[in-house]
């Protein structure tokens, strides 16, 4: 068997700068967004008369509504280009806020906060804009460019929290969440940028991987589910402390402010720890990379968890975690690319992010469950840190490099 290369015929390439520019604005807009979605547990809570696990089903049923749809996101911006994706996510985006600004009913929160934003993250968030990178950028530069969009999606965390705290104080936490569905409009011009005009044709008269024989080809990998594995526990813990950490620190008798700082350094060192591990990961063994995050998140959460709780505290384990924070991404995507090729790149990063989703789902609702249940938190950290350890030693066994593929077998 002999290694065909993994491309496939495609129009001309994006200009690099044009393709970070709008790929990562689009993330700043998207990830920022959704990064301050506990700043609202408590008002909206508080005023709508529902419990903590009301809120969290929402959130939970979001992440795993986005995780379900990303795959068929990513195939459809696979064949036709990330525009119409991106397009139709933005207006989704932007009611669903509405939505969830102006939703009584448990149900319609669940479907506007949950099922709308839910599908319009699948569209506008890293598988989408991935596959434009992947398609357009060399393959010895995709893994720094994959972690500088990465890091401008951080810099949105970094930014939005504060944006989104003041919008709250000043307008109110409806119009806050209005105003950021007039603010998620701005990827349509946006995604103008990501046009691939030829992507279509190309694909249409290529000999490519049919998207089945791609599916078949991914389950088939070992390495594929351990990467699917590590993911699930990624999106676990993230998702759990976004959501969770403004209210454990006010029940800790912190001030709101500190969870809106918490928050936004997450966001600021994001940005440095998501470029690092995308530039390191041109240079070092990607699975060496993802064991070590894993491995120090678990290290960080047992020392937040048995040190006496303090603003500082919050704060240098904010500034840690952060920049541990989405750093699993870019190496992630970037093996997928390696050993899969770029031809259904967004699909099977949407796969693979399809089990971040069902963690995120599993973190934010065990979360507002085991504290109904139990009046703490304290048993979803020690979960999160048993996680962190499980997904450092899958991670190991994990093999980058290429498929062999018979000859004349496109990818």
């Amino acid at each position: 068997m002999s290694a065909a290369p993994h491309s496939a015929p495609r129009p001309a390439a994006l200009p690099l700068l044009q393709v970070l520019l709008c790929g990562g604005l689009v993330v700043t807009l998207s990830m920022g967004i959704r990064h301050g979605f506990g700043l609202w547990l408590a008002p909206i809570t508080m005023e709508r008369g529902w419990t903590r696990e009301h809120y969290a089903f929402a959130m939970a049923l979001q992440n795993l509504v986005w995780g379900l749809a990303g795959p068929l996101a990513g195939m459809l911006a696979d064949r036709w280009g990330a525009f119409r994706v991106l397009l139709t996510g933005s207006v989704l985006y932007a009611l669903g806020l509405a939505g969830m600004a102006f939703s009584t009913s448990n149900l319609a929160f669940a479907t506007t906060t949950g099922v709308l934003i839910g599908v319009a993250q699948s569209g506008t968030t890293y598988a989408v804009v991935y596959g434009v990178i992947g398609r357009n950028v060399a393959p010895a530069k995709r893994s720094w460019a994959m972690g500088l969009a990465a890091a401008a999606g951080s810099f949105g965390q970094f930014l939005m929290v504060p944006v989104e705290s003041a919008l709250i104080g000043h307008l109110g936490w409806q119009n806050a969440l209005v105003t950021l569905g007039l603010a998620a409009l701005i990827i349509v011009p946006l995604a103008w940028g990501l046009r691939e005009p030829g992507l279509h044709a190309a694909r249409h008269g290529a000999a490519g991987q049919t998207v089945g024989a791609a599916l078949r080809e991914a389950f088939a990998t070992p390495s594929f589910l351990l990467l699917m594995a590590g993911y699930f526990v990624c999106g676990f813990q993230v998702v759990f402390i976004a959501v969770h950490m403004p209210s454990y620190l006010k029940d800790q008798g912190l001030a709101p402010q500190v969870a809106s700082t918490a928050l936004a350094l997450i966001g600021l060192f994001n940005v440095f720890g998501t470029y690092a591990a995308g530039s390191l990961g041109q240079k070092l063994a990607k699975r060496h990379i993802l064991s070590t995050i894993y491995l120090l998140r678990a290290v960080v959460i047992t020392i937040f968890v048995l040190t006496p709780i303090s603003p500082l505290t919050v704060s240098v384990f904010a500034a840690v975690m952060g920049f541990l924070w989405l750093s699993t991404v870019p190496p992630t995507n970037a093996i997928v690319a390696q050993v899969f090729g770029v031809q259904h790149l967004s699909m099977l990063g949407g796969l693979v992010f399809l089990s971040h989703q069902v963690g995120s789902f599993m973190g934010v609702w065990l979360g507002g469950r085991l504290y109904d249940a139990t009046g703490s938190y304290r048993l979803m950290w020690w979960i999160a840190v048993a996680l962190g350890v499980f997904a450092a030693c899958i991670n190991q066994p994990v093999r980058e490099t290429a498929l062999a593929r018979p000859a004349g077998a496109a990818a």
